[in-house]
């Protein structure tokens, strides 16, 4: 059983958690901070490392519940996003066969950021075609008594893990970027996705 966060589009190590782990929980009673995969996730451009952002809406409040952070549409972020992925990832070997199924993420107006993180899980979870069984947090707890892997969450967290290479479009320009949106191994990968996850030797 491990505790995550819910992110957007995840990084793969979140994913090669979930791959692992015989039940999920996820944290929906913390508060919201800024500048980690909860609103973002990094995918591979022609110009290498590129952040996707989901802007939010600002509180008055000091903190705020992760479960109460609105999105921010005023500028269209999400027809520039899939605009993105496309030039991204076109020549991918999956991008067509996995492309449709993404849509409702960009083109759906979801309020709140938690109701996108879990839609897009959703979406990656039956394109990997993997169950397994998810519940959420009912409070909040700083030291769980269960495997706590929210800190997978962080933008910059303070462990490093190898992932195994795999080729990736641009790879030949700027190299094997590891951790980048799970999207970037789905696109890739395609079927072959969940047995990478699977057999990547990492403790957490």
């Amino acid at each position: 059983m491990i505790l995550l966060q819910p992110t957007f589009f995840s990084p793969i190590l979140q994913y090669v958690a979930i791959a692992n782990a015989d039940e999920i929980i996820f944290e929906t009673e913390d508060n919201f901070q800024k500048q980690t995969y909860r609103n973002r996730c990094y995918i591979y451009t022609a110009q290498g490392k590129k952040l996707l952002n989901v802007p939010v809406q600002h509180s008055k409040e000091m903190k705020q519940k992760t479960k109460e952070v609105k999105i921010d549409y005023k500028d269209d972020w999400h027809k520039q996003q899939l605009k993105t992925l496309q030039t991204a990832y076109s020549s991918s070997p999956f991008y067509e066969f996995y492309i449709e199924d993404l849509l409702p993420v960009f083109e759906k107006k979801i309020h709140f950021l938690l109701d996108l993180n879990f839609l897009a899980h959703e979406i990656m979870m039956d394109a990997l075609q993997f169950e397994i069984p998810t519940k959420k947090t009912t409070e909040y707890e700083k030291e769980p008594k269960l495997l706590d892997l929210r800190f997978l969450a962080e933008d910059k967290p303070k462990t490093t893990y190898k992932l195994d290479r795999y080729i990736q479009v641009f790879s030949e320009n700027h190299g094997f970027i590891p951790n980048l949106s799970i999207l970037d191994l789905l696109f890739m990968e395609g079927p072959n996705a969940l047995n990478y996850l699977e057999t990547q030797k990492i403790t957490f």
